[in-house]
Order: structure tokens, then C-alpha cells, then sequence
């Protein structure tokens, strides 16, 4: 058995432990809040951009558009986003988890696959893949709109350049506070997601000034970075919400060993004590 002294170091670390989680239990808490306002604000403009694009593209149109070009897939690339720091539970290795099954998926079909990993987590995690072919680390703890038109910019080249025929996003999708499950979703070639219910197509008769074409030719790139913008969005209200359970978690758990190791104290003490006590009757008795 320990002595008393080990017992009680130990209870002292666990409760200095205690302390921290529940800190960042608060943090990650009003971190929440703040990110889930701004994820929530912005779901709306993505589906109205969404149906946009949609009746756009079922519009007359003269002209054929690079970024909707459709063709037979032989390289893809998957857009991983994962958060920059740990201590979030199994958010990051879920996502990364759905990276690599989407990988093996598109490998089995003979299909050349490389990783663009959005977020330092996902980069550490997958770049001993030797399919990473670019990161983008330390950018998801401060990330705004400029940094999703860089990633836009990466990938709609190489697409345009014919280097990749496809393009997918895969991140972790807020959907409670309890629940966080990893997403996929098509980038490129542009194809317009529509909600399910709704039917696509012209949802009115609509007069376009400028012209279809002029207008594709403008909002097409604007939808690849309202896209990635909303997977961001995503990646940062559920990091936070994962660190939030995390943490929680792990504060409990530390309350349970402190009993433990108090149980374990106190057994110790007594057994000490009635220990000495014995001693002295002992002593008593010889004696006399």
C-alpha cells in the first residue's frame, strides 16, 4: 500500500488537475457561444447562396463554365479541417478517421488521391500518409474570410489546371452541443447543393441583369469560398463544443479518483493509527 504521503500528493495533483479542466471547461464554454453565433448567422446565407446557384444554373445559358466542368475522375482531392489544438475528445481523430476511409475508398477505385489538410491537428495526424500535399497550420484558431478564399484560390488552380478532376470537403459538423459528426461535402466540380425537400430549378420567373453567364462568371468562385468559409464555421463551433464535453468529463473523472484516493487515505490513517495503538498497549503490557 502507498504511504500517506504518496496518497496525498497524488490527491493534491488530481485536484490541481481538476482546476485546470474546469477552467477550460469555461473557456471553451464562452468560446461556444461566440462561435455558434456566427456559424448560425451564417447558415443561412450559404443555403440562400446555395438555391441561388441552383436557379442560375438551371437558367438559359450560352456559355459553359470551367469551375461546373464535369469529367472523368482520376485524381482527387480531399480538404480535411480539423482545429489547431487538442484536448477536444475524439473530434479530430473522427474527422480524420472519415478522411482516411474516403481515401481508401477513391484508392480502391484506382483513383489517385492527395490531402489538403486545413488545421494543425489533421496535418500531424495524416501526414505520415505521404498523400499530404499541402497544410495550413495555426489558422483555424483565428480564421476569417480571407484565409477561405486562399484555400478557394489552392484548389480552384490546380482544378482549372486539370491536376484534379474532383474535390471534396470533409469536416466536423455542429449539430448540439452533445453531438459533432464528421461531414462530406462536394466542392468542385461546382455543383450547387440543394436541401433535401426542395426541388431544383428556377424557383420563379426570374428576368437576370447582367446576363446568366456574366453572373456565373462572378459567383461561381464567391461559392467556393462560401463553402469552405461554412466548414469552417462548423470545424470552430464544434471544436468548442467538444473541448466543452471534454473537459467536463475529464473534471468528473478527476472528482471520482479524488474520492478514490481519499477512500485509500483514510483506510492508511486508520490502519497507522490503530497500528501505533497496538504498539503502545503492546508496550503497556510488557511492562507490566
Amino acid at each position: 500500500m502507498a504511504s500517506l504521503k504518496e496518497v496525498k500528493l497524488k490527491i493534491t495533483g488530481v485536484q490541481k488537475t481538476s482546476q485546470i479542466t474546469r477552467a477550460m471547461n469555461m473557456v471553451a464554454a464562452a468560446k461556444l457561444r461566440g462561435a455558434q453565433d456566427k456559424m448560425e448567422a451564417f447558415r443561412p446565407y450559404t443555403t440562400k447562396f446555395n438555391e441561388t446557384m441552383s436557379n442560375l444554373a438551371s437558367g438559359d445559358s450560352s456559355g459553359s463554365f470551367p469551375l461546373m466542368e464535369e469529367r472523368e475522375v482520376k485524381k482527387v482531392e480531399l480538404v480535411v479541417f480539423t482545429s489547431d489544438r487538442g484536448l477536444c475528445g475524439s473530434f479530430n481523430a473522427n474527422v480524420v478517421k472519415e478522411a482516411w476511409k474516403h481515401l481508401k475508398k477513391y484508392e480502391a477505385e484506382g483513383k489517385e488521391v492527395t490531402l489538403l489538410c486545413i488545421g494543425k491537428k489533421g496535418f500531424q495526424l495524416l501526414k505520415n500518409t505521404g498523400r499530404v500535399r499541402e497544410g495550413y497550420k495555426d489558422i483555424m484558431g483565428k480564421f476569417q474570410m480571407f484565409h477561405a478564399r486562399d484555400i478557394a484560390s489552392n484548389v480552384s488552380t490546380r482544378f482549372l489546371a486539370g491536376e484534379v478532376d474532383k474535390v471534396e470537403l470533409i469536416y466536423g459538423a455542429f449539430h448540439s452541443v452533445a453531438v459533432q459528426r464528421p461531414a462530406v461535402a462536394p466542392l468542385l466540380p461546382v455543383v450547387p447543393h440543394i436541401p433535401e425537400g426542395e426541388k431544383a430549378g428556377m424557383s420563379g420567373d426570374y428576368i437576370y441583369e447582367p446576363s446568366i453567364d456574366e453572373l456565373m462568371v462572378t459567383l461561381q468562385p464567391l461559392y467556393l469560398n462560401v463553402q469552405i468559409y461554412h466548414a469552417m464555421l462548423e470545424v470552430g463551433a464544434s471544436e468548442q463544443a467538444a473541448r466543452m464535453t471534454a473537459m467536463d468529463a475529464a473534471t468528473t473523472a478527476c472528482k471520482d479518483i479524488v474520492g478514490s484516493l481519499t477512500t485509500i487515505y483514510n483506510k492508511a490513517r486508520q490502519a497507522a493509527v490503530t497500528n501505533e495503538l497496538l504498539d503502545i498497549v503492546g508496550g503497556a503490557e510488557a511492562l507490566k
